[in-house]
């Protein structure tokens, strides 16, 4: 058909637009005739155009040869490359695909003939670095950066005006009931398509409340994962370009955003709460009003109706489109996303993500007549439940029928009855290991009844359902469900009107009860939900417990809570994550969020017992109860553990300081070889961590801790080549280098005149992710610097105290003794306690420089927990555990490598391991950006493990150890999952 300059498109006047026939020989003479060079053509897939992207005859790429479909007229095609232009200029930031131009300014273009009729062709800027297309997982970062462009192209359109925009498309969410009821015919599935239907009718509805208000503006209408760009130069999918302009029109500007929220449905792992990222980038650029707020999801539900029968049509009518069949079950999982949760759920989980949330009573008004007759609050135990719940102590919540022993107990105290509290997280709905969140929120109240009592009616209403163990009526607005056993039968039935005071059912003794009160006009609400959908959830009912004469418990607020943090603790004491979760309990190898989250601790080499040991917690009780002073005055706990801790040690190291932390221990330790020796330089290993103060930090060279560590040492202080045989200078059986290397730099000192007199080193090196030391290497090194007249220090911070599993001791591993042994983190399980252990002759050597007193090192309490925790480490043979799980997780992690090329290697011995990740096992170039990313994604996983080493690509494992199989297997495969969803699969 002949282009007349002026048609736009109407999807509903032109029916089927299936893509342009164009084979590659047609293309790459199309492009060899705008170019004048020549060129090859690779086809690319498009719902309605025909793509190609071309190569010169060096394969570099050149341009993007796009034919439109010829339902498209000039002017239309003009209207999307002034948008390009106008993005482009609007946003520097931005790679755009805009038309390419001749040196007179006109766009590269002609008119070129395919079977279905004359089409437009023109040449496009090609951006490289490919699309976020396919299932990877996106991670927030992608996910707001995607809201974020959509937001600056909404920014940069909307004052844009051209007859080209005046078009009738099916991806146009205003016609999106149109869309739907025309092609669901081609809906195969009876059941799909009800479905599609249902859902279009209800978000439809919702939008045409709010279409009168809605602005409409020029928008792209189709910036999804298929048309941004990632910039070639992340390491990360990061979009940084748009392509595609061919959706360009006048449409809700909201609707901008809706299609890009619905793009990013089906990736792996994405649910809807993982997409509200991109709604607060958008909002920060470009704010939503709150009508905009509320279509927003009614969009994305109508955007993934129109995809899935737009998708079955063009599959249809375009019998070989590829790209269009391929899309279909990513089409459908998109729309199974949207429709997820009711729409009323996610309109309100959309409002509060930016602050435009309602700010319901969120309480039941006061009743006529309490629910409960005869039961005041005086009656009424409230039962906490939380994870900040005393009764939630020694594991409590993972016991079965922990809710029905606490009532019983409290009913057994007195009470009349035990009630718990609305919207406060449930620590017992927690499972130990999981790879969501699990429902905690409760969104009603249950109740135990010690005697017999009457449900009545809190004030008139009608009926509106009865059931054996169910009643519900009205309240005001408000609709309120009763829920206790099958057993008990309503005395009213459905349909009837009730009075305040009237009873609507017999309760006898040992009954449990549901009282649950939410909008009578919203969907059906769960007893509980997921944290993350809470928000949508709780603004569809109220709390109850007014009706049964309680306050109201109203929802902790703690959104704060991290900027406060930021106002007063120093920044540079930084956090994990960027938005942590809050963790106010652990318990063995689990850490528990205020929302009920259980997560499994990988990284906590601090707590060897686990948390909240009885043990420990007993011991400190009773000791507290009694004395807690400094180590001056004499008591019997001091020598109790000093002895039990020299004993733990070869000879001659028999004396023992005690301090507070690994700092102090290291700090005094290289004092006491100073001392002894006489001598003032030290020797330090590059790539290690020993703490904060002066000395300790002196002879860190971590560059993660210190990025300027090598360039601002004291000048005391000399380096030796870390002796990592798997990255370092020398590697594999070359490592046998590095003793003999640090034992000349040792000698070459002693020959300047400057012998050290002391060497300081990890004996199995943690902070550089669990690697061992070559063998032989602190023998040699030892050698030397006893024989220039300095002592050997020993860090085993990190590694001591059994987490190594063959040894209890690091330095056990190279068959040395050190001089000087420096010992923390473990000793306390959490408690601040540290210790340097020496002979006796060196700590005699000490006086030479004064006297030595720590207020609390050594204190009675300090001296229980070390006492506490070398019984439970012995009782428990938690050093038996590193071997055995330890071993069971290393051998899991290995046979992981096999299927990840990422996965460099696996170092470590025991409960001490390092997965360290690489992009490329030859260069071993660090995967420092993707390690981040999986451990964000793991955190989502249920699981907390963070990044060292210098390049921080390192998976640093050293969980607490009482692990067990089960939880290293939860652990392994929440890694292989991580693994797989960020596209790391070979």
């Amino acid at each position: 058909m002949p282009h007349d300059e002026y048609r736009t498109i109407d999807f509903f006047a032109q029916g089927a637009l299936p893509a342009p026939q164009v084979t590659l020989a047609q293309a790459e003479h199309i492009g060899t005739r705008d170019l004048g060079v020549d060129v090859r053509a690779q086809a690319l897939g498009s719902q309605q155009d025909a793509n190609f992207l071309l190569h010169g005859d060096d394969g570099t790429a050149l341009a993007i040869l796009k034919i439109a479909n010829p339902a498209f007229s000039p002017t239309e095609i003009e209207a999307q490359d002034t948008a390009a232009d106008l993005i482009a200029a609007a946003h520097p930031e931005l790679r755009i695909a805009t038309v390419l131009r001749r040196p007179d300014g006109s766009p590269q273009c002609t008119t070129v003939d395919t079977e279905s009729g004359p089409a437009i062709a023109r040449l496009m800027r090609y951006l490289p670095g490919g699309p976020l297309s396919g299932p990877r997982h996106l991670s927030p970062s992608t996910v707001a950066a995607m809201g974020t462009i959509s937001g600056k192209v909404s920014t940069a359109l909307r004052d844009f005006h051209h007859p080209g925009l005046k078009r009738v498309l099916q991806w146009d969410l205003r016609h999106a009931d149109r869309v739907v009821a025309k092609l669901a015919e081609h809906i195969d599935e009876p059941e799909r398509r009800a479905a599609v239907q249902a859902a279009t009718a209800d978000a439809w509805a919702r939008v045409q409340k709010l279409a009168a208000v809605l602005p409409s503006q020029a928008v792209h209408l189709d910036l999804t994962d298929d048309n941004l760009i990632c910039s070639p130069n992340g390491r990360l999918p990061m979009p940084d370009g748009v392509i595609d302009f061919g959706d360009v029109t006048t449409s809700w500007a909201v609707g901008e955003l809706a299609v890009s929220l619905s793009s990013m449905l089906h990736h792996d792992g994405v649910e809807p709460h993982h997409v509200l990222p991109a709604v607060r980038a958008f909002h920060a650029i470009r704010p939503l009003s709150q009508e905009e707020a509320e279509a927003l999801w009614p969009m994305v539900v109508l955007r993934a109706a129109g995809l899935v029968a737009s998708g079955r049509h063009q599959a249809a009518v375009d019998e070989d489109n590829a790209y269009a069949k391929a899309a279909l079950d990513r089409e459908w999982h998109i729309f199974e996303q949207a429709t997820r949760l009711p729409l009323p759920v996610m309109v309100h989980l959309v409002k509060d993500a930016i602050g435009l949330a309602d700010v319901p009573a969120r309480r039941a008004d006061s009743p006529a007549h309490f629910l409960l007759r005869g039961l005041t609050a005086d009656d009424i135990a409230l039962l906490d439940l939380s994870p900040g719940a005393d009764s939630m102590d020694h594991g409590a919540w993972l016991e079965a029928g922990t809710e029905d022993r606490l009532s019983a107990s409290a009913l057994a105290d007195g009470a009349a009855a035990v009630a718990t509290q609305y919207a406060h997280p449930r620590l017992t709905q927690a499972p130990a290991l999981s790879s969501v969140s699990a429902p905690t929120v409760p969104t009603g109240i249950d109740l135990w009844l010690g005697r017999p009592a009457v449900a009545q009616a809190p004030a008139a209403g009608k009926v509106l359902a009865t059931a054996p163990g169910r009643v519900e009526i009205t309240y005001g607005p408000q609709a309120l469900t009763l829920t206790f056993p099958r057993t008990v039968h309503p005395v009213v039935s459905t349909g009837s009107a009730v009075q305040a005071g009237e009873d609507l059912a017999h309760l006898p003794t040992g009954t449990s009860l549901h009282l649950a009160l939410r909008n009578a006009d919203s969907p059906s609400v769960p007893p509980s939900v997921r944290p993350e959908y809470a928000a949508g959830w709780l603004a569809l009912t109220a709390d109850p417990a007014p009706l049964i004469g309680l306050r109201a418990a109203g929802r902790a607020q703690d959104r704060d809570l991290l900027d406060r943090r930021d106002a007063v603790f120093a920044t540079v004491q930084e956090h994990y994550y960027a938005e942590p979760p809050r963790i106010e309990r652990g318990w063995r190898h689990h850490l528990l969020s205020t929302d009920g989250r259980s997560y499994l601790d990988i990284v906590n080499n601090v707590t060897p017992l686990g948390h909240a040991h009885p043990c420990v917690e007993q011991a400190v009780s009773r000791q507290l109860r009694r004395l807690n002073t400094n180590s001056r005055f004499h008591y019997a706990s001091v020598v109790e553990f000093t002895e039990r801790l020299a004993a733990l040690l070869p000879e001659p190291l028999d004396t023992v300081f005690l301090v507070n932390s690994g700092s102090e221990a290291v700090d005094l330790g290289l004092r006491l070889a100073i001392g002894a020796s006489g001598q003032h330089d030290v020797v330090a290993m590059r790539e290690a961590y020993h703490g904060w103060t002066y000395a300790s930090d002196a002879v860190s060279t971590s560059l993660q801790d210190n990025p300027n560590a090598l360039a601002t040492r004291p000048s005391w202080v000399h380096t030796v080549d870390s002796p990592n045989p798997y990255r370092g200078l020398h590697r594999g059986a070359d490592a046998v280098c590095y003793g003999p290397e640090a034992a000349a730099v040792i000698d070459e000192l002693a020959a300047s005149g400057r012998p050290a007199g002391a060497f300081l080193s990890e004996t199995f090196y943690g902070n550089a992710g669990g690697v061992a030391l070559p063998d032989g290497y602190l023998a040699e090194v030892y050698a030397a610097v006893r024989r220039h007249g300095g002592l050997a220090v020993a860090d085993e911070v990190q590694v001591g105290y059994g987490r190594l599993g063959h040894w209890f001791w690091g330095f056990e591993q190279q068959q040395v003794v050190p001089d000087v042994v420096c010992v923390a983190k473990a000793m306390g399980n959490g408690h601040p306690l540290g210790a340097v252990i020496t002979s006796k002759s060196v700590a005699d050597r000490y006086r030479d420089q004064g006297y030595f007193f720590s207020s609390t090192g050594g204190s009675p309490v300090s001296s229980i927990v070390g006492l506490t925790v070398l019984d439970t480490l012995r009782d428990e043979d938690l050093q038996g555990n590193a071997v055995r799980v330890g071993g069971r997780l290393k051998s899991r992690l290995e046979a992981l490598a096999d299927r990840y090329d990422i996965i460099g290697a696996v170092h470590g011995s025991g409960l001490y391991l390092g997965l360290e990740l690489v992009r490329d096992r030859v260069t071993l170039e660090p995967a420092t950006e993707e390690t981040a990313e999986l451990c964000d994604r793991m955190l989502d996983l249920g699981v907390i493990v963070q990044p060292t080493g210098d390049h921080l690509n390192i998976l640093k494992i050293k969980p607490p150890l009482c692990i067990d199989a089960t939880a290293v297997d939860f652990f392994v495969d929440m890694l292989d999952h991580a693994l797989a969803q960020l596209g790391h699969s070979r």
